[in-house]
């Protein structure tokens, strides 16, 4: 018991001497840790202070640098403005002396001004006296004159009225016969040129070489069918169109005859549409002359817009294209009247433009010149 005793107080005592030991040991390891710490505070701090410390002597160089620079900026500032301000004044002084200058010639003028103002006062006043001696004078003159001729002043004026009144008779009377004689030349030669252009306007229908369309073939054989059986599908092509065909010997040629140059091409038209086709015989003339009366319409409006854009005007009414493209087919002296209208509105705009008038007001009127001859006699 004591044995076992003794071993457990040993081994109290070991274990309190081993705790204390342990207990000493993490004590010293701590107190080693917090002076590292210190020292390692103390370094960074120094090192800290030393960083500041430069810092502190570069910014302290910068703003030097910075200060000096803004005052290089300033002083340089000053002195452009300082010289932009003499500059300035010189324009100035220049300006006051040009200013001067300008008063002292304004006062120049106005001095003239007044001496030729007095001037012209003296003259004024010379010529109202003037004027007073030549009034008493012409009184005079006058009063002498009625003392010669014995006769008043009044007398004199009623005299020389009528005698001018006796003579305008006399020269409008003259003037009259001339006027009258002039008057019935002019109405003859108006009459004759009325007459000869009705008589152009219908005599042109009856020429000959006008009048008359040839139309080829491409072999006789053609006439017979043309001709058609007892003669009706001829007749029923020129009551189609109200144009004669004539079918002879010539060979291989048809010709269509009328006066008529709109009809006569309708008769053209459907007789190159039924020779193509071959098929010949009363309904389908009918029905080519329709289908051709309407190609032609079309063709005709083509033609009348198509001048117009030629010549360059506008805001022509349709039917007055309708009638400019009727030109086509219409002759005058041997002339396309629709080429020879064209051409009269390019030189009559070109007049126009050399005499600094409205060309397009030209073109148009030189364009639409002939339109009448577009109309036929029945109209």
């Amino acid at each position: 018991m004591e044995q076992q005793l003794l071993f457990t107080i040993i081994g109290l005592a070991v274990g309190v001497i081993m705790a204390l030991g342990f207990s000493w040991f993490r004590g010293k390891q701590r107190r080693n840790q917090i002076e590292s710490a210190q020292a390692a505070a103390s370094r960074i701090i120094e090192e800290a202070k030393k960083d500041a410390g430069a810092i502190k002597k570069e910014a302290e160089i910068q703003a030097k640098d910075s200060v000096l620079k803004e005052k290089a900026d300033l002083e340089k500032e000053v002195r452009e403005t300082k010289r932009e301000l003499q500059t300035q004044e010189k324009r100035l002084i220049t300006k006051e002396e040009g200013i001067d200058k300008r008063i002292e010639l304004v006062d120049k003028r106005e001095n003239e001004l007044v001496r030729r103002e007095q001037s012209l006062k003296a003259r004024e006043k010379t010529l109202d006296d003037k004027a007073v001696e030549c009034d008493r004078q012409i009184d005079e003159a006058r009063k002498q004159l009625e003392q010669v001729a014995g006769l008043t002043r009044e007398e004199a004026k009623k005299s020389l009225i009528d005698q001018m009144v006796d003579e305008a008779k006399h020269e409008s009377a003259k003037r009259i016969r001339v006027i009258e004689e002039e008057a019935k030349e002019e109405s003859i030669r108006k009459s004759q040129k009325i007459v000869a252009l009705a008589i152009e306007r219908l005599a042109g229908d009856f020429v000959a070489e006008r009048s008359v369309t040839v139309f080829p073939l491409p072999n006789d054989e053609l006439k017979g069918k043309i001709i058609g059986r007892e003669g009706r599908n001829i007749r029923a092509l020129e009551a189609a169109t109200g144009i004669d065909l004539i079918v002879d010997d010539t060979p291989e040629t048809v010709v269509i005859s009328g006066h008529n140059p709109i009809r006569r091409e309708i008769a053209r038209l459907s007789l190159e549409k039924l020779v193509s086709d071959g098929r010949i015989h009363p309904g389908r003339i009918e029905e080519v002359v329709r289908k051709s009366e309407q190609e032609l319409d079309e063709s005709i409006r083509e033609a009348g817009q198509k001048a117009i854009f030629d010549v360059g005007v506008a805001g022509v009414h349709p039917e007055i294209v309708k009638l400019l493209g009727r030109l086509k087919y219409r002759y005058s002296y041997a002339q396309n009247v629709l080429l020879h209208s064209i051409e009269a509105a390019f030189i009559c705009g070109a007049m126009a433009a050399e005499l600094g008038l409205n060309e397009k007001q030209a073109r148009r009127a030189a364009l639409l010149h002939d339109i009448g001859k577009a109309l036929a006699h029945e109209v």
